[in-house]
């Protein structure tokens, strides 16, 4: 590592300028993950028909609105829930719903559309089998 001088204002405006470039690259990196997502979305589009399973899901309604059957609370337009399915020892998966869904367990982390359509095209991430937070946001994950 550089050494570091030893007076208050030169160590301070290192401070600050070490700020500013952690925040700038968590910009970069938050809006790179986005267009990684789009990206994804172009080819899955652009790489043909869909499979039979995937064509079976949109058939029943993978596409349409979501139902309002699950939820336990309303919810607010267009706001959504992560709940880690963590522990410790066990990797597990991050489950992604509709805010408001009955299946919430534990604290969930509340996200905004365009925050969970990244999220959702990640692997690891899983969709919840009853709010069906990618149906309300138009996304096809298979």
């Amino acid at each position: 590592m550089a050494e570091l001088p030893d007076d208050l204002p030169r160590l301070r405006v290192i401070r600050d300028y070490l700020d500013r470039q952690i925040a700038e690259i968590d910009t970069v990196a938050t809006y790179l993950g986005l267009l990684r997502a789009e990206v994804r979305q172009a080819l899955a589009r652009a790489e043909g028909p869909p499979s039979r399973q995937r064509s079976m899901r949109r058939a029943k309604g993978a596409c349409g609105p979501v139902p309002s059957a699950g939820l336990s609370r309303p919810a607010r337009a267009g706001t959504y829930e992560v709940q880690m399915m963590r522990a410790p020892d066990d990797p597990g998966d991050v489950v992604v719903h509709v805010a408001g869904c009955e299946q919430i367990t534990g604290t969930p982390r509340r996200m905004r559309a365009d925050e969970t359509r990244a999220l959702l095209v990640e692997p690891g991430i899983t969709p919840c089998l009853i709010c069906r937070p990618e149906a309300e946001l138009g996304i096809d994950v298979a």
